[in-house]
């Protein structure tokens, strides 16, 4: 089941940051950053370092997109 990260950009453009701000913020790598930037999974260290530093739970970073699969077919 696909990931979508569209909570992540939407709690982001609310908190009036940026995708740089996110990665100093939360101490994540560019990688990290470039995964979620292309829906693709991260670690649950990753999710959490993100979690607390935006004080949020994990719903208000990430969601399971229901009728695809990974390669985006149905």
């Amino acid at each position: 089941m696909p990931i979508s990260y569209d909570n992540l950009w939407k709690l982001l453009i609310d908190k009036k940051l940026k995708r740089t701000n996110l990665k100093e913020l939360c101490g994540i790598s560019s990688n990290v950053l470039a995964k979620l930037g292309k829906d693709e999974p991260i670690s649950i260290g990753s999710l959490e370092k993100i979690c607390i530093s935006l004080n949020c739970n994990i719903e208000n970073v990430m969601s399971f997109v229901e009728g695809e699969t990974n390669d985006g077919s149905k």
